[in-house]
């Protein structure tokens, strides 16, 4: 992993104080959840869910997200088995972050999100993904406390 992205949530320490400001993202390949939230509140703020066809439309739809918020820095759930072993879905928002990182050169960090969704639906959330990027966001934020 290259610097700025961090498989578990890291330590106060890890992410610089400047870092005020977040943009969460629970990656899909059909739909990508979204929440805005800041290290003063430690509350995530759930957005509109991205529901994009190809990588080009999902990006371009992620470029609106951070011209409206200004985010210092993006979070993105990471999805493994529940022993922890990676899968298919782990890859590929392991990919997602790194490609965001490449194109807008923002901060990314990484989040086990196990159980984010499950946690959404159990919540009664209208929509999962976006539920489920409040959880991961909330999740970094707490581990900055």
């Amino acid at each position: 992993m290259h610097e700025g992205v961090n498989a578990a949530p890291p330590g106060p320490n890890a992410v610089p104080v400047r870092l005020q400001s977040f943009l969460a993202f629970d990656f899909g390949t059909r739909r990508t959840g979204v929440a805005s939230g800041n290290r003063l509140l430690s509350h995530a703020t759930p957005q509109a869910t991205i529901a994009a066809a190809g990588s080009d439309e999902r990006f371009a739809r992620v470029a609106e997200r951070i011209r409206e918020w200004q985010p210092d820095a993006l979070v993105v759930g990471v999805p493994r088995h529940p022993d922890g072993a990676p899968h298919d879905n782990t890859r590929a928002a392991e990919r997602f972050a790194r490609q965001l990182r490449g194109r807008f050169g923002l901060p990314v960090y990484e989040v086990d999100e196990r159980y984010s969704t499950t946690e959404a639906l159990a919540g009664g959330a209208r929509d999962p993904d976006a539920a489920s990027a409040c959880i991961i966001l909330e999740q970094f934020l707490r581990s900055l406390a």
